[in-house]
């Protein structure tokens, strides 16, 4: 073989291996970073672009020195093992997860492969982790206080209408984070003087029925937690509350994006943002059972001015201008 056709051998094969391979020819590690999601890439780009964010601003820009292997539950739990499972038979070198289904399948079927947990109710109540402070095991991650903050919301709704009187969650029960909020809730709903009424959703069927239980129970407001069915669904969500003109609360931005009324929870694109220093730990050699589970930093209120005029409710100023973002 000529010598000439012999490098361009070469260059065709180093093309068909794929960035990987090239950088490692030239002595460069490429890390590839599993993500256990529990939606599909286009609907989570601004936790994905702050993830990648935080990545650059460490040195780390993907196709040279990381390629990302997503994949998502697209709103059903119970696939969460199997995916966690093809994570690692890919050999990926650390597993980025959100929620709590999706850290108990990672763990469940590693104990070697480093695990972030992006965004987790509470790690250390579903056993997750041995303590915040010292995890232990292969798992550290960022926590979204979503049990402390499901009571704030039903405040934030009787703030919003003080003359509501019967208040609902409507949450996926068969998540282990789901219950404590739902102890949470109706601690402060009995505080304030409210009753209250638990939609439990499994499926898209159930959402529907629920919103007719909330009806024929005469629910004034809804509490919407965060699951992998409830961001999946995002949409029918908000529809359905604007169709039975219902008073809705969310956990995060990206619902009121899409429509909701309200939202206060954590900032999840910081999360995202925050877990890039946490994977740049571990590969500079930490274990991850020895990196504290970080608390949130940034919480947001989010309200959609426009969807409060065709509900018919006026926004109090307070609230506004306590709102990090207003939508007109």
């Amino acid at each position: 073989m000529r010598r000439r056709e012999f490098i361009s051998l070469l260059g065709g094969l180093a093309a068909a291996a794929g960035p990987g391979a090239a950088n490692a020819q030239s002595g460069t590690k490429v890390y590839r970073i599993g993500i256990l999601e529990t939606i599909a890439a286009p609907l989570n780009v601004s936790n994905l672009e702050s993830l990648k964010k935080g990545l650059r601003e460490l040195g780390y820009v993907e196709k040279q020195n990381y390629i990302l292997e997503y994949r998502s539950a697209d709103g059903d739990a119970q696939r969460f093992p199997e995916l966690a499972t093809e994570l690692v038979r890919l050999r990926v070198d650390l597993i980025i997860t959100r929620g709590t289904p999706a850290a108990q399948a990672a763990k469940n079927v590693t104990e070697t492969v480093p695990i972030v947990m992006a965004a987790i109710g509470d790690p250390l109540g579903v056993g997750v982790v041995a303590s915040l402070a010292r995890p232990g095991g292969n798992v550290t991650g960022l926590s979204a206080f979503v049990t402390e903050l499901s009571g704030k919301r039903v405040e934030l709704m009787k703030e919003l209408l003080p003359s509501i009187s019967r208040v609902a969650l409507l949450q996926n029960m068969g998540n282990p984070v789901s219950p404590p909020q739902w102890e949470a809730m109706k601690t402060v709903a009995s505080a304030l003087g409210l009753s209250t009424e638990l939609l439990d959703v499994r499926s898209e069927q159930d959402i529907v029925r629920a919103f007719d239980v909330a009806i024929e129970h005469k629910v004034n407001a809804i509490s919407v937690g965060i699951d992998a069915l409830t961001q999946r669904k995002a949409d029918m969500i908000v529809e359905l509350a604007a169709r039975h003109k219902l008073l809705t609360a969310f956990p995060s931005r990206e619902f009121v994006e899409a429509g909701g009324l309200i939202s206060y929870g954590v900032s999840y694109p910081d999360l995202y943002y925050r877990s890039a220093a946490l994977i740049e730990k571990i590969f500079k050699g930490a274990k991850p059972g020895d990196l504290p589970v970080e608390q949130p930093a940034k919480l947001e209120l989010v309200v959609n001015l426009k969807t409060a005029k065709t509900l018919g409710l006026e926004v109090p100023p307070f609230i506004q201008q306590r709102a990090d973002e207003v939508i007109e």
